[in-house]
């Protein structure tokens, strides 16, 4: 069991989403950071479906209120377990009465935090996600606050170095796969969509200019702030189905990118699609930040897809390395 002390709102627990019911209107949800989520469940040795703990505002705060295993992955929050100092993207032991704290991220928006056993709430649907707007999944279909106990599912025991260890950051281990930030500007790869062509010389100007992530952005999707991009005409579309990555252009003329909690069907002309692979990227984008689209391939899309399985590969080959050696010295 553990017990928040401090947190904000928009904090919630997720897993990775409850597929499948899009066409009776139901939006998957889930870890927006789907890979840093992966992450943290993997060095608990949960599977990567397993819920954890979605944190965007800070500070957050818990009390371990018996002895587990837990992770922290995404955003570096100059994390405190009991005044010490973690890493991002690190496991630990805590003792019963320890007290976990993360800060506000110097970089990045969105820290997750795994649990040996995963957070045992109740399945709606098949998932433990919170959908905040149809206040169901997760706890009580809310976000978390002060007071509230989460309970951990059983684990499957066995030993763990207490004084833990780490991974190395995807941005670090997967660099040759992902283009860098140059200039402050996220580099976020597309596919052109539907109605790409509909924009004509504008569509051009989709791709070549900065778009700035607007103060209206949530779970649900991006709203980007530059100049406007508008159809060559105007034409009266039928709503279709959308999901996350998805970017829309609504009359107003400002691309919205679809995001974990997106809309399951909308009438605005889509302009592109953002690579699945690259959502955990955007994900970290803060308010205010900078972005520019890139035209991408298939091919790229698989390569980074096949890049980010050998890479969590082989955080579940060192955890059980790590045990395995532990083990032989008891």
């Amino acid at each position: 069991m553990i017990e928040i002390l401090a947190t904000g709102p928009l904090n919630t627990v997720q897993d990775l989403g409850r597929p499948g019911y899009r066409k009776i209107g139901v939006t998957a949800c889930g870890a927006m950071d789907t890979l840093a989520h992966s992450i943290a469940n993997l060095m608990v040795g949960n599977d990567v479906s397993a819920a954890g703990i979605e944190v965007q505002t800070f500070p957050f705060r818990l009390r371990f209120e018996e002895p587990m295993v837990f992770s922290l992955a995404g955003a570096d929050c100059a994390a405190r377990l009991d005044g010490q100092q973690l890493s991002a993207f690190w496991a630990m032991w805590a003792e019963a009465g320890q007290e976990l704290e993360l800060n506000p991220p110097k970089d990045g928006a969105r820290a997750y935090l795994g649990f040996e056993g995963g957070i045992d709430v109740a399945p709606v649907m098949g998932s433990r996600s919170t959908s905040l707007r149809g206040a169901f999944g997760g706890l009580d279909g809310r976000f978390l606050a002060v007071g509230d106990r989460l309970a951990v599912a059983p684990s499957a025991g066995g030993g763990f170095p207490k004084g833990g260890f780490g991974v190395t950051p995807p941005l670090e281990a997967l660099a040759d796969i992902f283009p860098p930030v140059a200039d402050g500007v996220l580099p976020v790869r597309a596919i052109p969509a539907g109605e790409h062509d509909l924009f004509a010389a504008d569509a051009e100007r989709f791709w070549t200019q900065a778009w700035k992530v607007s103060a209206r952005s949530d779970r649900t999707g991006f709203r980007l702030s530059g100049e406007p991009i508008r159809p060559k005409e105007v034409v009266e579309m039928r709503s279709h189905g959308v999901m996350p990555g998805v970017v829309q252009v609504p009359p107003a003329g400002e691309p919205i990118v679809q995001m974990s909690d997106a809309n399951t069907a909308g009438g605005y002309p889509k302009i592109a699609g953002v690579l699945e692979t690259d959502l955990w990227r955007l994900a970290q984008a803060r308010i205010g930040s900078s972005l520019r689209f890139v035209p991408a391939t298939h091919a790229d899309a698989r390569q980074a897809e096949l890049a980010i399985t050998a890479y969590l590969d082989d955080i579940c080959q060192t955890r059980a390395l790590l045990l395995q050696a532990l083990s032989a010295f008891a």
